[in-house]
């Protein structure tokens, strides 16, 4: 490939690209959330000071564990830590001190630019399901996922109004060996989508696969002097560090791009039952983690992540929606905003098996948590079931469409002239009403938020089209959105390098499906 053609970015070059262009039908985007409302501080200083002091502690009379990673290890000891075997005591403040050098706000590029997410800040950022390797939809059911399966979310994804990140492992496609289906995830997000998205972390080599794709994809110079991946690294909680995610940790760094340092917690089983207890251990392990990303790369965007559910004391499984969970992400969007960092917590959670009362109630919680906890970048936003198990495909379309709900929350009241309405009342006066006045006919359109999914047809209506519910209708909507995809233009020469790319690559090596 010549350097004018890794050099380009993908904007459509080309005369037939722009002329494709012009014709495509094109795909609304709600520009990321910015928040016009205040952020819930459920802890009062005296506790945040609690944690951030017994976090301390733990790093640096506990510790914390790096497997398999030499290298980290030797890191660890030049910038001052004890080393013992595998465990590595961070004295008091030096983890905070080089946590200090990660930026609070980075832009991730899209390969449209017009898709592009400011992370950090007052902004708010939805991703989709994240790693299920089972789907679900109304015609197959239950059963494990495929490329295909995984090729409709990404295009359902591009096509969903108030999603602005395409993701990343929307499913696991088990008929793809494990070795080479990480080639095949990013060569679809990167051609069936322009919106950003996330690299591979399941190895380093993968990380950087990742990176260099994305260098046929926006350029080389471009992706070192960019952020235009944002991948999830998970802490082995309890306080480990595992060499799988630490190495793709590495690559990702070195090269300027993004990860979520995000602790995996299921509360009374991987952390205390308490919430400040399991506050402590998140702040302990992410610092860890934020620390050693800077170790890599002083200046590496990074994000305070937190993934905590509680759990059920009869059965042992995961529960989602709950109280204390929001407790949880309340107190750790405290913590990260304390350390000047990007927040990732909740998603439209659930524990449940269909799309059904159950998993809107559970969800419902975790998104109204997430908006007023100040989260920066929500994962796992639609499509979420059965405890991350299944990605459902009428629940991605439920979850998509209420993400406007958030859309529209987080805009806050408008009291300029437009909003008192003073015109209207003196127009419409005592007993009249407001249908027809001028004020509503200005404004009608968008006062209130509209669903694209859920029906407010009368009863005989509804009847008389087939009492259909929620999930029937999401069903229907999906198809839809499939039927109507077009897939957004990319220069034949970048298509072309990345086929060749992901071909080599997968002649280079036997499959493995372990």
């Amino acid at each position: 490939m010549s350097e004018a053609v890794a050099g380009r970015r993908a904007r459509g070059g080309g005369g037939a690209a722009r002329r494709a262009e012009r014709t495509a039908v094109s795909v609304e985007t709600a520009k990321f959330i910015e928040r016009n409302i205040p952020v819930y501080e459920m802890l009062n200083e005296e506790a945040l000071e609690i944690i951030e002091r017994n976090a301390e502690t733990v790093l640096a009379e506990i510790g914390v564990n790096v497997v398999d990673n030499p290298a980290a290890l030797d890191r660890w000891r030049e910038a001052g830590a004890e080393i013992e075997g595998e465990r590595v005591r961070i004295p008091r403040g030096l983890a905070r001190q080089l946590c200090a050098t990660a930026p609070s706000r980075y832009t991730q590029h899209a390969r449209n630019p017009a898709r592009n997410v400011e992370i950090g800040g007052n902004t708010l950022v939805t991703a989709p399901v994240y790693g299920p390797p089972f789907v679900r939809d109304m015609e197959g059911g239950r059963r494990y996922a495929t490329m295909e399966d995984f090729r409709k979310f990404v295009k359902l994804g591009y096509m969903s109004k108030w999603l602005h990140m395409s993701g990343g492992t929307v499913c696991e496609p088990t008929d793809i060996p494990v070795n080479k289906r990480h080639l095949d995830m990013l060569y679809a997000h990167m051609t069936l989508s322009d919106k950003p998205f996330m690299g591979s972390v399941t190895e380093a080599s993968r990380a950087q696969d990742s990176v260099d794709m994305c260098g046929i994809l926006f350029g080389e110079q471009f992706v070192q002097e960019n952020t235009v991946m944002t991948s999830l690294i998970n802490v082995n909680s309890p306080l480990t560090f595992d060499d799988v995610m630490m190495g793709a940790l590495e690559v990702y760094a070195k090269n300027n791009q993004a990860c979520i340092i995000s602790p995996f917690i299921v509360g009374g089983a991987m952390a205390p039952v308490s919430v400040v207890g399991t506050l402590t251990q998140v702040l302990a392990e992410v610092m860890a983690g934020v620390a050693y990303s800077q170790l890599v790369r002083p200046g590496a965007p990074v994000i305070f992540g937190a993934f905590v559910t509680s759990i059920d004391m009869n059965s042992g499984a995961p529960t989602f929606g709950t109280p204390e969970a929001s407790h949880i992400l309340y107190g750790a969007g405290q913590l990260a905003r304390r350390m000047n960092l990007p927040f990732r917590s909740g998603g439209a959670l659930c524990g449940s098996k269909l799309p059904d009362a159950q998993a809107a109630y559970e969800s419902a919680h975790t998104l109204n948590a997430v908006l007023m906890g100040g989260v920066n970048f929500m994962l796992h936003s639609c499509g979420w079931l059965e405890g991350g198990l299944v990605a459902g495909f009428e629940k991605f379309v439920m979850d998509a469409d209420q993400l406007g709900v958030l859309h529209n929350m987080a805009r806050g009241v408008q009291y300029d002239e437009n909003g008192q309405a003073m015109d209207a009342l003196r127009e419409v006066g005592p007993g009249g009403h407001f249908l027809g006045c001028a004020h509503t006919q200005k404004n009608f359109k968008d006062a209130f938020w509209r669903t694209e999914l859920l029906d407010y047809k009368p009863f005989e209506t509804w009847d008389e089209e087939g009492a259909r519910d929620t999930m029937t209708l999401a069903n229907l909507r999906m198809h839809r959105m499939l039927d109507t995809y077009q897939q957004p233009i990319l220069d034949q020469s970048i298509t072309e390098a990345l086929d060749d790319f992901v071909a080599k690559k997968k002649a280079s090596m036997p499959d493995a499906f372990m």
